[in-house]
């Protein structure tokens, strides 16, 4: 969501609201009550959640598998053992 910038041109009182795309205008200013808040032209702010990207994210294709058998408990060597998955006993099956 991104987050605006709104002035109240009666008290001078300046906020930034998050507020989704769609919704309505601020009008009532929360300092003063009066309404005359208006939202101002300003840089773009945004906020950012989760952990973000990484710039060795997805870098090697080629151990990706083996990172995610070794978060689930397996270890490297019995993921990439051959006999283990033909016979079913592996449970990826």
């Amino acid at each position: 969501m991104p987050i605006y910038e709104y002035r109240c041109t009666t008290c001078g009182a300046q906020k930034e609201h998050l507020q989704k795309m769609g919704a309505a205008l601020l009008t009532t200013c929360p300092e003063c009550g009066a309404e005359t808040y208006t939202k101002l032209v300003s840089a773009a702010g945004f906020q950012l959640k989760g952990s973000g990207w990484y710039a060795t994210d997805f870098k090697n294709s080629g151990s990706a598998p083996a990172a995610k058998a070794t978060e689930s408990g397996g270890s490297e060597s019995s993921a990439s053992a051959p006999s283990a998955c033909s016979t079913g006993g592996c449970g990826c099956h």
